[in-house]
């Protein structure tokens, strides 16, 4: 349950991050047809007066028709990420969306998110009850060799049973022992199934905790990537606005030409393009990060949200003789209709995961 529970929110952060990522991405495609539009009419004024000649006006058409189909393209991975995300959350996102943050991880190093994913990761942890539950597989294999006591106490009472006023009292005790000695054989084959269940299953915790530390330190990698690239590029766009202000004022005295200024306003875009993905795949990767370690949940991220509690509802039923459920639920917050119940008013409420 834990599990799918980080994975509903890790999905559904991804899509939030790549709707916003994509909206910065259309802002910065059509900022940069704005711009190219304002070359393109001075490069054609510059042309009738004899200043430059048709190729600078040629070049500045050709960027601005590859900043047009770029345009479409952004918009195009918008809507798709638009209904990716109402796929995971049931709505549209709004188009004024809170910039993302990355989380407060509650570890410093690759080290300590190794150890916490190969400890609390939710995989891991299920391998680990299915591994004790097929040894325990094993001890009930064996118990088909082991003999069997069987014991059967009754007591009577008769009034009357010889004539009148006489009465007969009684009790009998039988015990019934069994020794298997030979059975076909399918005993036998049952423990050694057992077994190798068990070998199975041992080997899943491996394959588990392998995978989950797996995760957790490539995120982390990422994340401390990410960050450095945040800064150096920062440095870059700082450069390349720099740049490219000095190539406009040089092209305006004849020392640059026109595609020096078309290059150096690609160059900017392009960082300014890298620097808002640098900041999605810091986002992505801090999220990574406690999903591996466990640490995504509702009640990890102090979400203000109704919550399934799963021990409740296994206490409800743990001794159950009977009953078909319904009161187990609602102990675990679960309305009829399989939403969450509010905690004060006992009414449906939206469902956390």
């Amino acid at each position: 349950l834990l599990a799918t529970e980080q994975t509903v929110f890790l999905n559904v952060v991804n899509a939030y991050v790549t709707v916003i990522t994509d909206q910065h991405l259309v802002a910065l495609d059509q900022s940069d047809v704005d711009v190219l539009t304002q070359q393109l009419r001075a490069t054609n004024d510059q042309f009738h007066v004899g200043e430059i000649t048709f190729t600078s006006v040629a070049q500045a058409q050709a960027s601005l028709a590859q900043a047009k189909e770029q345009v479409e393209v952004a918009q195009g991975n918008l809507q798709t990420a638009r209904e990716n995300f109402r796929q995971l959350v049931g709505a549209y996102p709004s188009d004024h969306l809170i910039p993302p943050q990355p989380l407060d991880l509650p570890v410093a190093s690759k080290q300590q998110a190794g150890a916490a994913a190969i400890g609390n990761n939710p995989n891991v942890i299920s391998a680990e009850f299915t591994d004790a539950a097929s040894k325990d597989a094993v001890d009930v294999a064996f118990s088909a060799l082991l003999p069997q006591l069987s014991v059967q106490a009754s007591a009577f009472s008769e009034s009357n049973p010889s004539g009148p006023n006489t009465r007969s009292n009684g009790s009998q005790v039988l015990g019934e022992l069994t020794v298997p000695l030979y059975q076909g054989g399918a005993e036998y084959s049952a423990i050694r199934q057992a077994r190798a269940k068990a070998q199975q299953s041992f080997a899943s915790i491996l394959d588990a905790q392998r995978t989950a530390y797996s995760q957790a330190t490539q995120a982390w990698e990422g994340l401390i990537a990410a960050r450095a690239a945040i800064v150096s590029t920062n440095a870059e766009i700082k450069s390349n606005a720099i740049a490219l202000d000095g190539t406009e004022r040089e092209e305006l005295v004849g020392t640059r030409t026109t595609l020096d200024v078309l290059n150096a306003q690609q160059a900017l875009l392009n960082s300014q393009v890298q620097q808002v993905q640098n900041i999605a795949t810091l986002v992505n990767n801090s999220y990574t990060v406690a999903s591996a370690i466990g640490r995504l949940t509702a009640t990890d991220l102090g979400l203000p949200v109704n919550q399934y509690d799963d021990l409740k509802y296994y206490k409800s039923v743990e001794y159950a003789g009977f009953g078909t459920g319904e009161s187990a639920d609602r102990a675990a917050g679960v309305s009829p209709n399989g939403t969450l119940l509010d905690a004060r008013a006992e009414q449906p409420a939206a469902v956390s995961h």
